[in-house]
């Protein structure tokens, strides 16, 4: 009972740190997609999810893949502005790091090194924390590890209803990664077929089977008494020597040497539980989409393209690439323990990282109650058993609680003092001047802007339609062409990365586009390549050091 209130001490002082280290990494500058989230939250509120794109200039059809969490967007930025928007990133950001705490309180029954996994993780993980639906699955990813290994533990129907309704919600806030729900369960199931393989001995069952149908078959005939004979003493030696074999397993799995193997029969109603969030898909306004947009995106060229996408060089990361060293030094130079799942787990998310480097943030964030599970397991084995719950009582001592909270209010001075001067647009970023030009001088309604990829969503945000915006794939062909046959679209994806790169020239794509202007970064090949050529057909009309604009001068 005493541990139980200095549990809950500590946790108290614990979540207030980890809410104010939450904060403090929390950006204030928008990044690039937030500014067309606001605006199609405020188009689906007005017109409805009509699956068509009502921003690029294209006339394109449109999936709306993230549609409830742009709402929910633009209900905030239209009651609260642009500090509502920085308040919610914040907001969820610091729910994000209380459920990863919670979740590894829960699983690894320990709450010092929770605390301090949870503040590492956060750190990790701070280029992903922006105003993106991203974040809300994070959050929901978490909470679906914590609910796997809770309704394993108690086999109770809350975390079956939790289970449940996660993928529901993902399927409404980010379309994108729903398939990725059903991955996490993998590991689990995986887990429980091969401890049935090996618990039930499958050759010598085979045999056994055979040999009862030999002796069923002999009963019926005369004169087969000494032959059924011998099958029943060949029978009642291989049952001994199951029994025998399932007796030395029994042992070896009280004292494993580096891979613990559990069979848990609650996995077979997790797996029907898994087998139901499958129909989940279905419980959205984007009818197929949940099924088909992560198999038409590998289908395109998007992700070869994107950085996120791409693989993962290690030397680039030194956090993950510690991370790994810390996984490979605890298997290898301890006597620490661990699940065959957990292995699954980070071998399969290790697999998904090295792919697509977006996927270092489940790496991180799964793998962290992974983690802390080794960790726990080594200090009980090499320093003393009771280790947590001494650290515990001295750390909830009001003195230790206060330097806890200096020392977190120290290191979170360091990240804020870093963007005091931060706003919430960035002028060199964004054409934030260029933007204020067209909108006084061009006629939007007559006007066909190729414009970068990444602020064509700040010029929708501005209310001017764009060729191109984040949204990768509106403009790839396997999204975007009624026939749904690739070969019938444009790819305008492919359009703009050849052009930005000179892998094209440019004035060809911008006559078949019918292209009135050009808005692009001064430091950039495409201007520096108009500028070179001297082109009259290029004029031009506005420059602010950072951004440029050209008008194009048809003859036609």
């Amino acid at each position: 009972m005493e541990i139980d209130k200095t549990s809950f001490k500590f946790s108290i002082i614990a979540i207030i740190s980890i809410v104010i280290f939450c904060v403090a990494i929390a950006p204030i500058t928008l990044q690039n997609d937030t500014y067309y989230t606001i605006s199609i939250g405020k188009h689906i509120l007005e017109n409805g999810i009509d699956m068509q794109d009502a921003f690029s200039w294209h006339n394109l059809p449109y999936t709306y893949p993230h549609w409830g969490y742009d709402v929910l967007i633009y209900l905030i930025y239209a009651g609260f502005g642009m500090v509502g928007i920085y308040g919610s990133t914040c907001f969820l950001s610091a729910i994000l790091g209380i459920i990863l705490y919670i979740t590894n309180c829960k699983v690894t029954k320990n709450h010092v090194i929770s605390f301090m996994i949870t503040l590492i993780t956060i750190f990790l993980i701070k280029d992903y924390i922006a105003a993106r639906a991203q974040l809300v699955t994070f959050i929901l990813f978490v909470l679906t590890i914590l609910f796997i290994e809770k309704f394993l533990e108690t086999k109770k129907i809350k975390y079956a209803i939790g289970l449940i309704i996660i993928p529901i919600v993902i399927a409404n806030v980010h379309v994108a990664v729903w398939p990725f729900y059903f991955i996490l369960y993998l590991p689990y199931v995986g887990e429980y077929l091969i401890s049935i393989l090996a618990d039930e001995m499958v050759e010598r069952n085979l045999k056994k089977k055979n040999l009862k149908k030999k002796i069923k078959k002999l009963e019926a005939k005369e004169g087969q008494e000494e032959k059924r004979a011998k099958l029943l003493i060949k029978l009642t030696e291989l049952n001994a020597l199951t029994e025998k074999a399932k007796a030395k397993r029994k042992e070896a799995k009280k004292d494993p040497y580096k891979l613990i193997i559990n069979k848990n029969d609650n996995v077979k109603w997790l797996i029907v539980i898994m087998l139901i969030c499958a129909l989940t898909g279905l419980l959205t306004p984007l009818k197929e989409v949940p099924y088909t947009y992560l198999i038409k995106t590998m289908q395109g060229h998007t992700t070869e393209n994107i950085n996120e996408h791409l693989p993962m060089t290690l030397i680039e990361h030194e956090g993950i690439f510690c991370l790994l060293i810390s996984y490979l030094a605890l298997m290898t130079f301890t006597k620490v323990k661990i699940r065959l799942n957990d292995l699954f787990m980070l071998a399969g998310l290790g697999f998904l990282m090295f792919y697509s480097r977006r996927q270092s943030t489940m790496f991180i964030l799964i793998g962290s109650v992974i983690l802390n599970k080794l960790i726990f397991e080594a200090l009980e084995t090499y320093i003393k058993k009771g280790t947590e719950e001494r650290l515990l009582i001295e750390l909830s001592k009001k003195v230790a609680s206060a330097l806890i909270i200096i020392l977190i209010l120290s290191i979170s001075y360091h990240f804020m003092i870093k963007k005091k001067n931060d706003t919430f647009i960035d002028g060199i970023t964004y054409p934030v001047a260029a933007c204020d030009y067209i909108i006084d001088n061009i006629d939007l309604k007559n006007a066909r802007f190729y414009n970068d990829y990444n602020y064509g969503s700040y010029m929708i945000f501005r209310g001017i339609p764009v060729f191109i915006d984040s949204r990768a794939d509106l403009y790839a062909p396997e999204f975007n062409t009624p026939t749904g046959n690739p070969k019938d679209g444009k790819d305008i994806f492919m359009d703009f990365i050849e052009v930005s790169g000179i892998k094209k020239y440019y004035d060809p794509v911008f006559d078949d586009y019918k292209m009135t202007h050009v808005i692009t970064t001064r430091s950039s090949k495409l201007a520096m390549l108009i500028d070179n050529r001297n082109d009259k057909k290029y004029k031009e009309v506005f420059s602010d050091g950072h951004f440029v604009i050209y008008e194009i001068n048809r003859t036609d």
